[in-house]
C-alpha cells in the first residue's frame, strides 16, 4: 500500500501523470454527460461543465510544451537515418500542435478574438495529426526491430554470455515492446480525436468513439508514466 502510495505521489508530481489524471476526467465527463443528456439533464449539464473545465485546464498546463520536442531531438534524434527523419517529422508535428494549442485556449477564455479558435484548433489538430503518424511508423519500425533482436538472441546462445544475461537482455527488449504497444495505442486513439476536427464524420465525431478514444490515450500513458 505504501509503495503504490509513494509511486502515485511520484507520478502526480510529473507533468504528463497530471495531465493523464485530468484527461481521464475530461473524457469519462464527456461519456456520462452523453449517456445522462436525456434522461437528466441538469446532471448532464454537470459533467459537461466538469468536462469543459478539464480540457481548458489541461491547454493551460500545457504551456510551453512545444519546446520539448527540441529536447526529445537533442536527446534521442534516432539511432539510423529513418528514424532520425520519422523524428524530426513527429516531432515537428507535435511542435506545431502544442503552440497553437496556446492561442486555441486563450481564444475560448476570451483573452484574443474568439472566432479564431476553429482556425486554431484545425491547424493545431492537423499538426498533431501529422506527428501521430509519423510517432506510430517509427513505432513500427522499433517493435520489428526488437521482434529479431529478441528472435537471435534466442536462436544464437552466445557462448560469452550466461543464460541469465540472455535472459535479462530479452526481458528488456520485451519492456519496451510493451511501451511501444502502449505508445502506438495512445497515438492511433489521439489520432481519430484529430481527425474528428480535421474532417468531421460521423464514425471520428461520435462521443462513444471521442470517449472511449481519450480513455484508451491517456490510460495508456498513464501505464507508461507509472513509476516502475
Amino acid at each position: 500500500m505504501n509503495d503504490t502510495c509513494d509511486k502515485l505521489v511520484i507520478f502526480l508530481a510529473k507533468r504528463d501523470g497530471i495531465d493523464k489524471l485530468v484527461k481521464t476526467f475530461q473524457y469519462v465527463s464527456k461519456l456520462v454527460n452523453w449517456h445522462v443528456e436525456a434522461t437528466q439533464p441538469d446532471i448532464a449539464n454537470r459533467f459537461k461543465q466538469w468536462e469543459v473545465a478539464s480540457g481548458l485546464s489541461r491547454k493551460a498546463f500545457r504551456t510551453g510544451r512545444f519546446l520539448t520536442g527540441f529536447n526529445a531531438l537533442r536527446r534521442n534524434p534516432g539511432s539510423t537515418n529513418t528514424l532520425r527523419s520519422l523524428a524530426v517529422l513527429s516531432n515537428a508535428g507535435e511542435m506545431v500542435y502544442f503552440f497553437f494549442d496556446h492561442f486555441l485556449w486563450l481564444s475560448r477564455i476570451g483573452t484574443i478574438d474568439a472566432n479564431l479558435a476553429k482556425k486554431m484548433s484545425f491547424i493545431s489538430a492537423f499538426g498533431e495529426s501529422v506527428g501521430y503518424v509519423f510517432f506510430i511508423i517509427a513505432d513500427f519500425i522499433m517493435l520489428k526491430e526488437g521482434i529479431k533482436a529478441e528472435r537471435k538472441l534466442r536462436r544464437c546462445k552466445e557462448e560469452s554470455k550466461s543464460e541469465e544475461e540472455l535472459e535479462k537482455e530479452i526481458k528488456k527488449i520485451k519492456g519496451d515492446r510493451i511501451m511501444r504497444l502502449m505508445a502506438v495505442a495512445a497515438n492511433v486513439a489521439d489520432l481519430i480525436i484529430g481527425l474528428a476536427e480535421i474532417e468531421p464524420n460521423p464514425f471520428c465525431n461520435h462521443t462513444v468513439t471521442l470517449g472511449i478514444s481519450g480513455l484508451v490515450s491517456a490510460w495508456a500513458g498513464w501505464y507508461r508514466n507509472w513509476p516502475s
